[in-house]
């Protein structure tokens, strides 16, 4: 796409904008009954210009028809895959002919429907059901379902056209119906040819080759489209995307394919829900769940021949030998159980797969997904376009008055100049991919190291030590003490020494408790206690690094390190290094600093930086798994440590529920530190916010700040810093390509610093993109920065400048990062407190298991379980205090 001439779209040539925003200045910035507006565009670094993967889209004259549809019975509906079928035999019904609807209506396949005119009213449409697979319904007993479609409301578009415009009065106008309706009409197309996974996704399996994952799945590529806002246009955002899906076949062979693909893996995440067809009675079913009988093992009574195992009766009743009995039968039952061998069910084709992939399905995904910008530019302008129905207006568009611009939007960028990064020994010499290295340099400030234990763990992999005696582990670790010392540490002590054998890993103990148990016995003989424990893993299992983790932060109250073993015995100055960045911060020092010129807005009043973020459970975790919730804080005016605060709350809850205790338990730290002083600002970054959130954050986390403040007034001095919070968004679908090639890097991705106000940005509120960091791999994507309250009253080169600063501070890098580092931070301390509630997350309760969704386990049981694990968090002072996380 490079090369190609590119004009800014002449919407934002003409500085209109621009013209917008200084209107805003007589407007209130800071009520609580609104969003900040946007003070202004940023003007710092150099101008480039990018395009964008947004196509302008034609706004229908109107207004649009809004109709619920409510089908009868309810019964057997709940399944997405019903419903689909549903629609699409009343499409072929007379009456949905009869009423004018074929091609001049869109529907979601559900409850929702939306109509180009207004449909006769009351409107009922009787549909005979029956499956693809079936020429047509029975002559009798089929069922028959009725779709009630009734009228409730019209949608005046003219308003949109108003509030692209900027007209003030339209400004708290919700958007949301018709951007919801116009989304709804765009995915009419896609909806029909493709398989719809999640919001807005579609995936064809005509748009490549599937790949294969392993272990029983393949990645398909797909598409990704939703309307958005922006000034005087609207656009449609088109994005490539890629998926799991179940690879067809023999289900006992994917089963079996699945659990060799990675120890721990969970063969009852990846057969629940899956729809198969038997190969004995050829009629089609959901797998409800694996069964823990097999067919050699479970027996039943028959009228023909007794009481006889699944093996026996297959092979007398249908004369066919299971060759794999020993594996455990699935249930394809509805009300009444019906347990059947994997063997006799093959995997239909065109499924999702839900579950949450094994480390080595996503290392396959990452590989499949990553692709350099211009092949995802060409892919969304080429297939995404004519896959969605945009290239092209099909019926329904036309029947709307839509239609979609053929070529990206192109909009004016930034790039912002590095910031100064300073050790005690010098600045850092950054490159053009936003990083440096720690060559010849010391901390900025070195930390004291006194007691200190190696541990070695032995668990019968390659490349491990032999044990604490190994001639060639004294010599690994004087090198990384040697590391240590020369990057400003004082590291004088000689570490003890202690080696755990772990018992082999055995299938009934997912989690290793075992291990993990020696692991406890063998530190609990360590005397004196250290303060830093060093951890040589003998490999990379998952199980083990979070059990020891989980036993040494909640339990043991000792800071720990992991390495592994076949990397550190390499001896590599780089990893010495890496490993020295983390010794460093939870030993309390500081790895590096801004310069005084970068630091210096931080630097005017005493200040707190913030990160905030929300874990939580994945599919396939036991039903009532609680969610995480992290808070970090800066204490010293480096900005350089953030101790951490760690909560559970209710299942899948968004809003930080205990956020009052959380940031009162920051300020207090602060002021310890601080010689009583508390800040003056404090500045707010939240991560893991959706966008339909953004009012949680600004109408019930804000509050409870708020109210963290006032526990530090007195009768004479109320205490009310400066607050502004920042909500931060990975999860778009946004990117941009240079169109020019100094402007850049080498694979076609963005420069470091590269900064997006105008042209795809909100149009009234304070937004902005940032691509801090320099892309390793694939198509980088830039990082949402949304204010959503401001009472420090920022500028927009104030705040992006900033933004892009502190994302050079993640202190365990030596590069810019793609989050900023507050926010970063909390997302890491979340993982951290994933550790401890991790055999929840793979779903198991007790001394046994539950499958996500399943009822089997009360979910009080799991809260109650979820509260023993957490055993109070991180709660003594030696560690709660430290980044303990990192």
């Amino acid at each position: 796409m490079r090369g190609r001439p590119a004009n800014i779209d002449q919407r934002i040539a003409d500085g209109s904008d621009k013209a917008l925003v200084a209107s805003f200045a007589s407007s209130s910035r800071t009520g609580d009954d609104s969003m900040p507006l946007r003070p202004d565009f940023g003007t710092e670094g150099k101008e480039i210009k990018l395009r964008t993967n947004f196509f302008p889209v034609r706004v229908p004259k109107g207004p649009l028809y809004e109709y619920d549809v409510a089908i009868t019975p309810a019964a057997g509906t709940s399944a997405r895959r019903v419903k689909r079928r549903i629609y699409q035999l009343a499409e072929q019904t007379t009456a949905w002919t009869q009423a004018n609807m074929t091609g001049k209506v869109a529907h979601d396949s559900s409850a929702k429907l939306i109509s180009s005119f207004e449909l006769p009213q009351p409107l009922t449409i009787k549909v005979p059901y029956y499956d693809e697979d079936e020429s047509g319904p029975p002559q009798q007993g089929g069922k028959e379902y009725t779709l009630t479609i009734k009228f409730i409301q019209e949608i005046d578009t003219s308003n949109l056209l108003s509030y692209l415009a900027g007209q003030s009065q339209f400004r708290n106008y919700d958007i949301l119906p018709v951007i919801a309706a116009l989304n709804l009409v765009l995915a009419s197309v896609p909806g029909r040819t493709g398989v719809m996974v999640g919001r807005n996704r579609y995936f064809f399996r005509s748009a490549a080759v599937p790949q294969s994952l392993g272990g029983g799945l393949e990645a398909w590529k797909g598409f990704y489209s939703s309307i958005r806002p922006a000034h005087k246009q609207l656009m449609v955002n088109v994005n490539v995307c890629t998926t799991a899906f179940y690879t067809p076949g023999n289900l006992a062979v994917a089963m079996m394919t699945f659990e060799r693909s990675s120890f721990g893996a969970r063969m009852e995440v990846f057969c629940k829900s899956v729809r198969v067809k038997t190969t004995h009675l050829g009629y089609r079913k959901s797998v409800k769940r694996l069964v823990r009988h097999t067919a050699k093992t479970y027996k039943f009574d028959t009228p023909e021949y007794g009481r006889v195992s699944v093996e026996e009766y297959f092979k007398r009743k249908y004369n066919i030998r299971l060759q794999h009995p020993d594996l455990q039968l699935v249930d394809v039952g509805g009300q009444k159980t019906n347990y059947l061998p994997a063997e006799v069910c093959e995997i239909l084709p065109d499924q999702p797969y839900r579950g949450k992939l094994t480390d080595e399905n996503t290392a396959a995904m990452i590989t499949i997904a990553c692709q350099p910008p211009n092949v995802n530019g060409e892919a969304i302008v080429n297939q995404g376009l004519n896959h969605l129905g945009l290239k092209v207006a099909g019926p329904e568009l036309q029947s709307f008055g839509v239609a979609i611009g053929p070529d990206m939007a192109v909009v004016p960028g930034r790039i912002l100049p590095k910031p100064g990064i300073g050790y005690r020994s010098g600045p850092a010499a950054i490159d053009d991919k936003a990083s440096w290295n720690l060559r010849g340099v010391k901390f900025a400030v070195g930390a004291r190291l006194d007691r200190w234990t190696v541990l070695v763990i032995k668990d019968n992999a390659n490349g491990e030590f032999a044990g604490s005696s190994d001639p060639e582990l004294f010599q690994v670790v004087s090198g990384f003490r040697n590391m240590c010392n020369a990057s400003g540490m004082q590291v004088t002590a000689d570490p003890t020494y202690a080696t755990a054998q772990l018992p082999r890993k055995n299938p009934s103990d997912l989690m290793r408790r075992a291990a993990i148990d020696t692991i406890k016995n063998t530190l609990l003989s360590v005397k004196p206690k250290p303060t830093l424990l060093l951890v040589m893993l003998s490999s990379g299992d998952k199980a083990t690094y979070e059990g020891l983790k989980h036993l040494c932060d909640v339990f043991l109250d000792v800071a720990t390190v992991c390495v592994q073993s076949s990397k550190i015995r390499k001896s590599s100055p780089q990893y010495f290094a890496n490993v020295a960045l983390k010794v460093n911060m939870k030993m309390g020092g500081i790895n590096h600093k801004l310069d005084p010129r970068s630091g210096a807005w931080l630097n005017k009043v005493p200040t707190m930086i913030v990160g905030m973020d929300v874990t939580h459970p994945s599919p396939g975790s036991a039903v009532g798994t609680p969610s995480i919730a992290a808070v970090v804080a800066s204490v010293d005016n480096s900005y350089a440590q953030y101790p951490a605060s760690l909560e559970i709350q209710e299942s899948k809850k968004e809003m930080i529920t205990n956020l009052k205790k959380m940031m009162v338990d920051r300020l207090t730290f602060f002021q310890k530190k601080n010689n009583g002083k508390l800040p003056e600002r404090i500045l707010v970054y939240r991560d893991g916010v959706s966008e339909g959130q953004f009012n949680i954050v600004r109408e019930e986390e804000r509050p409870q700040i708020i109210e963290a403040f006032k526990s530090f007034s007195t009768p004479k001095v109320p205490y009310r810093p400066q607050l502004t919070i920042i909500i931060c968004g990975k999860r778009h679908h946004t990117r941009f390509y240079p169109t020019e090639e100094e402007n850049a890097d080498k694979d076609g991705n963005p420069r470091p610093g590269t900064v997006v106000d105008r042209g795809v940005t909100a149009v009234y509120d304070f937004d902005f993109f940032l691509q801090a960091h320099g892309g390793l791999q694939g198509t980088t994507r830039p990082t949402h920065y949304y204010v959503v309250h401001d009472e420090i009253r920022f500028r927009a080169n104030e705040i992006q400048v900033l933004t892009n600063s502190l994302s050079y501070m993640f202190s365990r890098a030596t590069k810019a990062v793609s989050l900023v580092s507050p926010a970063y931070y909390a997302d890491v301390a979340c993982e951290r407190g994933r550790c401890y509630l991790r055999k929840l997350f793979h779903g198991i309760v007790g001394e046994g298991t539950t499958a996500s969704g399943s009822g089997s386990t009360a979910e009080q049981d799991v809260v109650k379980e979820a509260e023993r694990l957490w055993g109070g968090g991180v709660s003594r002072p030696g560690l709660k205090d430290t980044m303990f996380y990192l």
